[in-house]
């Protein structure tokens, strides 16, 4: 089901990373079943094949559209030739376009993979949008395979974006989804991780000053009771103001600040993980890296070895 070039979300070998890569290709053989660790959106634009996923085997033919979660198998045969469009979209990308959809039910973007599994149950679905529809989408579809051809381009990043989702407004509708609610009390999170959901309204000044008093000195071992008493609030008040403020806890906060300097740190120094954490005022090294990887998505060791690889390209 994979094109016979970018198989993957990752750019051709030193173009660099980008979180969408669209191909048009034709089959004459059938592809045996695959994985592949992103989101793809297969449409079929011209002939007809046969195609073995979760589903089961279901024919397709011009008008449909195969969508597949990350590391779902996937194969086709087609009957005699078939010409796919094939978008391939990174996981972590796909959740942040969901966080943001959802952003008035949600808190961070581990509760929007929650939310997202618990919603797209179906690893892999057949959409039958007709041959009319996917013609519309053609255009579409092929400026943004144009704009994946050469690797990233930040100055183009935003009209390929523009497309995608204008091809999502028309997919979203054929989707299957499972209900999901979210209570008042799972929106309130101690997760540390961004985005950091905001709203749109001044701050409480007792909020501000309690960010401004850990932003300036991270690597204090500060307590609730020392921040509410520094902004003159109980700790019950602290806590609910700072959490209508910035969707998280102090300590919580706390932890984000923390992860970011040790980003920082692991970026620009030679300093160890260890030697990294404590200076951030973690104590404890496996500590610091599950809260490290809560907030950035990867273990410290991974991050340095991501971010010099990316400094070397």
């Amino acid at each position: 089901m994979n094109p016979p070039v970018a198989t993957n979300v990752s750019a051709t070998p030193g173009q660099g990373y980008t979180p969408v890569v669209a191909r048009s290709h034709g089959l004459y053989r059938a592809v045996e079943a695959s994985a592949f660790d992103c989101v793809r959106l297969v449409f079929v634009r011209a002939g007809s094949a046969v195609v073995v996923s979760e589903f089961g085997e279901k024919p397709v033919s011009p008008g449909d559209v195969v969508v597949l979660s990350a590391n779902t198998m996937c194969g086709i045969e087609p009957e005699g030739s078939v010409t796919l469009t094939t978008v391939c979209l990174d996981y972590d990308y796909v959740i942040d376009q969901v966080f943001w959809q959802y952003a008035a039910s949600l808190t961070d973007r581990w509760q929007a993979q929650d939310f997202a599994e618990e919603m797209y149950t179906e690893p892999a679905q057949l959409l039958r949008l007709g041959e009319q529809r996917v013609g519309w989408l053609s255009p579409w579809l092929d400026e943004i395979v144009c704009l994946s051809l050469d690797g990233p381009s930040p100055d183009r990043f935003y009209r390929l974006q523009s497309l995608l989702f204008a091809v999502f407004d028309v997919l979203a509708p054929y989707l299957e989804t499972s209900r999901v609610r979210v209570s008042a009390s799972q929106r309130r999170t101690s997760w540390p991780g961004p985005p950091r959901q905001r709203r749109f309204l001044a701050l409480r000044g007792e909020a501000r000053a309690a960010a401004q008093l850990m932003r300036a000195d991270p690597a204090r071992r500060w307590t609730l009771v020392e921040l509410a008493d520094s902004v003159h609030l109980s700790v019950s008040q602290l806590g609910r103001v700072f959490a209508e403020a910035f969707g998280k806890t102090p300590l919580a906060y706390l932890s984000m600040l923390r992860a970011e300097q040790m980003a920082r740190l692991l970026r620009e120094t030679d300093l160890s993980v260890e030697q990294a954490a404590r200076q951030v005022g973690w104590t404890s090294r496996n500590h610091a890296a599950r809260l490290f990887r809560q907030v950035v998505g990867v273990p410290p060791r991974r991050y340095r070895e991501l971010a010099r690889r990316t400094a070397a390209a």
